[in-house]
């Protein structure tokens, strides 16, 4: 795990592709789980170690991952998503193909900014 930023409130780890965010029913070890075991060790917490989820990445997805360290954060970070305060961005690499063109029905233009 790579911890990317980490402060009080949040902590940001790059999740690899094939992890998982947060459980499911394949019972593999989640993000999660591995983040809260770090955080329990780095600062020797007796008891549970509190992490919120606050957006997930899909299995075969790698990115960042921002998760909140308190239930205050985790409540003001939800609240940002939903009202869309949160930018994102996607990348994505595919084999180059000459060619396609912008234009072309395989670009991977968002269809709004693609008929700009």
């Amino acid at each position: 795990m790579q911890v990317i930023y980490e402060d009080n409130h949040i902590i940001v780890v790059s999740k690899r592709s094939g992890e998982i965010v947060q459980g499911d029913k394949t019972g593999d070890e989640p993000l999660s789980e591995t983040v809260k075991a770090y955080l329990k060790e780095k600062y020797q917490k007796p008891g549970n170690v509190f992490l919120g989820v606050v957006h997930r990445l899909d299995r075969p997805v790698s990115g960042l991952v921002v998760f909140a360290r308190t239930s205050k954060a985790l409540t003001r970070l939800n609240k940002m998503f939903a009202q869309g305060e949160v930018h994102k961005t996607y990348w994505a690499i595919v084999p180059a193909s000459s060619h396609l063109s912008p234009r072309s029905p395989h670009s991977l233009a968002h269809p709004q900014r693609a008929a700009e």
